[in-house]
């Protein structure tokens, strides 16, 4: 049975509060969850001070201001990370985070020393950053929310050369072209990257889920896929693991009702829970696709199948004509599947009416 790593994804679910940081870090450990995820960028960084907000983050903080202002009150000091880090360890959950800079991708890997990098969907065409990751050597989950298969090839090339070509080697289209068709290349995806098909919206309305392109990216480049769910509900993540995703990362909060860009597309710690657990019964229910009785039938087999029946008493040495045999329960004796063998055949034996034939 293959177990899908389940990330609870915190993000900025924080509000910049190192104390609701760690609630959320035992929120998801007591949920169940693998890993718990956060965010780790400077503002400054991250936008221009005149960036927008998107039109989700208005309607779900509801409250108009740049993107900067939004995103300078959810960041979290290095210090908070490491706290965060030791009570992930202390509980025994996974610390896994995003960087969306170079300063903090350095962090990540040079003080906190994680070993899985996240890749999001924003800075799938930030190429430089994306040799950035590439070139720390670590295990990527890569999120493909807003791309074509075009983009995330050319994503991948980056990610190939980073992982293949020397430190000083430069640079470029060609050669990210050249690292993603090289068999090194292709080897080092396999071994190094996931993808997570994703739809960029919180929450992200049903009818643009299209779930199906998780088969799309899998046929496509041959890498383990999985799921960023940012709908509501837990349904759409138990139908991904039922497609067969390895990796599910789903947003999750102390309550939908505070204020802040995420809250409103994330789950609450009973609704992890409950994904926890429905993900978990998914995975033993797919099972190892050999068909066959399984052990917890194989006990009902002799009760819910039938065998071929005296319908009246035979003496023995006597043809056996249709008449003579009927089919019922239970399944001890002579297999129907044996009734043409039988007929016109002498009975071995005498039998009284409503026995079993063997």
């Amino acid at each position: 049975m293959t177990r899908t790593l389940i990330i609870a994804e915190a993000g900025v679910n924080h509000n910049g509060d190192e104390d609701l940081a760690l609630q959320l870090v035992d929120a998801a450990a007591a949920a169940g969850a693998d890993v718990v995820k956060f965010q780790t960028f400077k503002a400054g960084q991250l936008v221009t001070a005149s960036a927008q907000q998107a039109e989700y983050q208005k309607t779900n903080t509801g409250q108009i201001e740049s993107q900067y202002d939004m995103l300078k009150r959810l960041e979290l000091s290095h210090a908070a990370h490491l706290r965060l880090v030791e009570r992930c360890a202390a509980l025994g959950v996974g610390f896994l985070s995003t960087a969306f800079d170079a300063d903090s991708l350095a962090f990540l890997v040079d003080s906190l020393n994680l070993a899985i990098l996240k890749l999001p969907s924003g800075e799938l065409t930030n190429a430089p950053l994306v040799l950035a990751y590439a070139r720390t050597g670590r295990d990527l989950i890569i999120s493909t929310g807003m791309a074509s298969l075009a983009e995330i090839e050319a994503c991948l090339g980056v990610v190939a050369f980073g992982l293949t070509a020397p430190v000083d080697a430069a640079p470029s289209r060609d050669q990210f072209q050249a690292a993603y068709f090289s068999r090194a290349g292709q080897q080092a995806l396999k071994e190094r990257v996931s993808l997570l098909h994703c739809t960029t919206e919180y929450p992200a309305p049903m009818e643009d889920i299209n779930l199906r392109a998780m088969d799309t990216l899998r046929e496509a480049f041959h890498l383990p896929t999985g799921y960023s769910d940012h709908s509501q509900g837990i349904e759409v993540s138990i139908a991904a693991v039922a497609r067969g995703a390895g990796v599910i990362e789903k947003h999750f909060t102390l309550d939908q009702d505070m204020p802040g860009p995420d809250h409103r597309a994330s789950l609450e710690p009973r609704e992890l829970a409950e994904l926890v657990r429905a993900v978990r019964n998914v995975e033993a229910a797919l099972g190892d696709g050999l068909k066959g009785p399984r052990p917890s039938e194989i006990k009902n087999m002799a009760i819910a199948r039938k065998s071929l029946v005296a319908t009246t008493d035979i003496k023995a040495g006597q043809v056996i004509t249709p008449g003579m045999l009927a089919i019922k329960r239970p399944g001890t004796g002579l297999s129907p599947m044996c009734y043409w063998d039988v007929l016109g055949t002498p009975a071995r034996r005498d039998y009284r009416a409503d026995e079993l034939i063997d």
